[in-house]
């Protein structure tokens, strides 16, 4: 690796030889230039690697030499030295986009610090993650063996999610892939979690709250007759990417609360999504309410009833709760909804439901350039925020931290990026999902999948006399012996829901309150 090479501009350079000396016996190669002219022309001819800019020099300035140093060269890291604090010099320099600002007199220490941080930050953060990580990984796998409870798997999930963002820009792959292998092993085992307990849970028995015990459970406490509250369901919001998108939200939104809760079985939206609004199980919405529920096989739309369940959720609930629903699917639909939100600030609950990271999931099934874009976790993450930062879900958002509403910001189910093909034998009437299978002749690998033999113990319908349910587990994807070939390669790498992983059931729930 070649040594830095700083130039360093002060009218009175002969003074901070001491500084030379200090730098250059750590490794540095530092020139001076005494005026701005001649520090242009350097950066023109020769290639540095920071310059240190002192702002009060006669003829051309501090500042204006910064200005035309980040006209020729954008990317060259530049650190303002001066002995002026006045407030709008500060900003002057900051708006042109310095990397530090350091005011005089300034010691040795503290320009070898401001260097260490602008060059070899990253290296830096690098070599401290992997050695944090290297001390947590006993922790975890010990930890993964004693995983008791739903809330100790909520916990542990998000542990996993906070080092797989720490350890995603490294540029060993070493700490990565072990890291992968300890997230692969937690599947493995939250699968075995769910399939022991989930039976329990939907008979109320130790259970973590679920879909349909979302609204009457963490919704419905958040409300407020004074400040209207802004709930927000964007379909299949992991919760990897809720901590990717929460920076641009925290800008103009306070955190209350972040917690994790439960999408039912299976980790689709007909089931889940229509769980929160209705506040039933899928098998009491078909008995309940068969005109508003559709099973897998007939024909239709499945979440087109979502405000008609909510309704009859707040009627059967005795409660007088002023609200309006609105589902986004379009931006234009987005864009009239911010439009008029001040119309809402009447009500106690305003509804959207927010379908563009679902649109991202399926396109990377059905389109190649997305595959491209989206190869793995981490690019999909990038993806999301991409998305987000110039999305009208965000334009939205603002206006209702202008307009004084809470925030309310979860989802229905989570993603998986399969990549484990699994045979699975059914008739005609099973169902087409790839991480779950409902039908009456089901036949799968028993270490693949969970078996839910009789629907109505997991609170399903049973479409058809004798149907089961399966679920996929851990990355595996249901793949017919027809077409085996050609379907493992279409389907490899793409991301799908309906499982039981621990991205696909522990989903965010989050509360905010406006700045």
């Amino acid at each position: 690796m070649h040594s830095i090479k700083i130039l360093w501009v002060d009218d009175e350079i002969d003074m901070l030889r001491p500084h030379f000396i200090f730098l250059e016996n750590r490794g540095y190669q530092v020139e001076g230039c005494t005026n701005g002219i001649d520090a242009l022309e350097r950066i023109e001819k020769e290639t540095f690697d920071i310059v240190l800019l002192d702002e009060n020099m006669p003829g051309l300035n501090g500042l204006e030499t910064l200005s035309e140093i980040k006209n020729r060269k954008e990317n060259l890291p530049v650190v303002m030295i001066t002995k002026n604090e006045a407030e709008q010099i500060m900003e002057e320099a900051i708006g042109t986009k310095i990397s530090d600002y350091l005011i005089k007199p300034v010691n040795p220490n503290q320009i070898l610090l401001s260097l260490k941080k602008i060059l070899n930050r990253n290296s830096i953060v690098a070599e401290q993650t992997t050695r944090s990580y290297q001390k947590e990984f006993g922790r975890i796998t010990l930890e993964l063996s004693d995983l008791k409870t739903p809330d100790d798997w909520i916990r542990f999930y998000q542990k996993l999610v906070y080092w797989e963002m720490e350890l995603e820009n490294l540029n060993d792959s070493s700490m990565f892939e072990i890291y992968e292998s300890q997230l692969q092993e937690a599947n493995r085992m939250f699968g075995k979690f769910v399939a022991t307990h989930y039976s329990d849970w939907m008979q109320g028995v130790e259970a973590p709250t679920l879909s349909h015990q979302l609204l009457k459970t963490k919704i419905l406490p958040e409300l407020s007759t004074s400040k209207p509250t802004l709930c927000v369901v964007v379909d299949n919001l992991r919760y990897d990417q809720w901590k990717t998108i929460a920076p641009e939200i925290n800008t103009y939104y306070r955190l209350q609360t972040e917690k994790g809760y439960y999408s039912i079985l299976p980790t689709a939206t007909q089931y889940s999504r229509n769980a929160i609004f209705s506040g039933l199980t899928p098998l009491e919405m078909e008995q309940n309410h068969p005109d508003l529920w559709k099973n897998d096989i007939e024909a239709g739309g499945k979440n087109m009833n979502e405000e008609a369940f909510l309704k009859a959720q707040f009627k059967r609930l005795q409660l007088d709760v002023g609200f309006s629903y609105h589902k986004i699917a379009r931006l234009s639909q987005c864009q009239k909804l911010r439009q008029t939100l001040q119309n809402h600030t009447h009500e106690m609950l305003t509804v959207v439901v927010y379908n563009f990271v679902d649109m991202i999931s399926h396109a990377k099934t059905e389109m190649e350039f997305i595959k491209e874009l989206a190869p793995n976790d981490k690019a999909y993450r990038s993806l999301t925020r991409s998305w987000f930062k110039n999305s009208a879900l965000k334009s939205l958002l603002e206006e209702a931290a202008r307009l004084g509403f809470k925030l309310i910001l979860t989802t229905d189910h989570g993603t998986i990026n399969v990549a484990s093909p699994t045979q699975v034998i059914g008739d005609k009437t099973t169902s087409l999902n790839l991480r779950y299978k409902t039908g009456k002749s089901v036949s799968f690998d028993q270490k693949t999948a969970i078996s839910c033999k009789d629907p109505k113990t997991f609170q399903l319908p049973a479409i058809s006399l004798n149907s089961n349910f399966i679920f996929a587990m851990e990355d595996y994807y249901f793949v017919y012996k027809n077409n085996y070939n050609q379907f493992v390669h279409f389907f490899r790498n793409t991301y799908q829901h309906g499982g039981a992983s621990l991205q696909e059931m522990i989903v965010p729930f989050v509360v905010l309150n406006p700045r």
